[in-house]
């Protein structure tokens, strides 16, 4: 069992809100802080008058904020995050604030504190356009080509150097592109809202070869969990493994599902993109993690990248 209580951050999004059902199912005690400019309460209604729940509105760029979230916290999984890989070639400042600031806070916060465990969740982006696909954890150097993947690098590497001054271990998780119900970005979210707009066109930036693997957000939390319980049994003070899938999904093939499922025949507009097909600048074309080192532990994804996007379609309109 996952020392209680637990401080999730960003706990009002997509990710996060899964999280916090799931541990809250385990029955521990949960803490949320988010700022709900990328989730929303709604994610958590069902929890709000439970006594092992609280929720604190707060923005994490604020150290008082922080500092006062995780008193009396053993674990923390921090979510929070801008979740949006595009911004970053339209705002650095503001994905420097929500992902790096943020995190050296927490971190400050924590020297005080009697955390014991920090999990995080980064991304595949820190990989950059990887010259060994599958990409595996040991993977260098780290080029990211997208200022998100910068941030996060970084946020790995503050993480990493405090964990080894200050004495408590982190758990760090570089995942795919996650995918489910709840989720307010991404290609899916993006191809129903343009559908619903105009049925008989789907605009698709690139050019529709970008290949990339997905993971259910089911998924994803199971492989937090399970790892994380193999992690604290370790002599590491800092660990990293890769959650995505075994295979990867063109964007082409995404949008056939999403049309396919929402009973559409439209013209696939494709837009050419930049720098030889990519969606946007800095969008990593062709993307598969290699999830060996997870799966060592008895974790593996239920479904394929395939099933997942379709799930994820299937969840979406039901909700959006």
């Amino acid at each position: 069992m996952i020392e209680t209580k637990i401080l999730v951050t960003g706990g009002a999004g997509f990710i996060g809100s899964h999280l916090v059902d799931k541990l809250m199912e385990e029955g521990h005690d949960i803490r949320v802080l988010d700022d709900l400019s990328a989730g929303t309460l709604d994610n958590l209604k069902h929890w709000a008058n439970h006594e092992r729940f609280e929720f604190i509105r707060g923005d994490m760029r604020n150290p008082e904020v922080v500092a006062e979230a995780v008193k009396g916290v053993e674990t923390v999984f921090h979510l929070a995050a801008n979740p949006e890989v595009r911004i970053g070639s339209q705002s650095p400042e503001l994905l420097y604030k929500t992902n790096i600031l943020i995190t050296y806070n927490l971190l400050n916060a924590m020297r005080g504190s009697n955390v014991r465990y920090l999990i995080f969740t980064s991304s595949s982006t820190v990989y950059g356009e990887a010259k060994i696909i599958p990409t595996p954890e040991d993977y260098g150097p780290l080029e990211p080509i997208s200022v998100y993947g910068g941030a996060k690098l970084a946020a790995e590497a503050l993480i990493s150097g405090y964990a080894h001054t200050f004495g408590f271990k982190a758990l760090i998780f570089r995942l795919a592109n996650i995918v489910g119900k709840r989720s307010n970005h991404g290609v899916i979210y993006d191809f129903i809202n343009k559908l619903r707009q105009r049925p008989d066109e789907l605009e698709i930036l690139g050019d529709g070869t970008q290949k990339k693997s997905y993971l259910h957000v089911s998924d994803t939390i199971s492989g937090m969990l399970t790892l994380f319980e193999y992690f604290k049994n370790t002599n590491k003070t800092v660990d990293f493994y890769n959650l995505g899938n075994d295979d990867w999904i063109t964007v082409r093939e995404i949008a056939e599902i999403v049309t396919e499922e929402m009973g559409l025949n439209p013209e696939l507009r494709f837009t050419g993109g930049v720098d030889g097909g990519r969606g946007w600048k800095g969008d990593v074309k062709f993307m598969r993690l290699n999830i060996e080192k997870a799966k060592k532990t008895g974790w593996r994804p239920k479904l394929s990248s395939y099933g997942a996007v379709r799930k994820s379609v299937r969840g979406l309109l039901l909700t959006m």
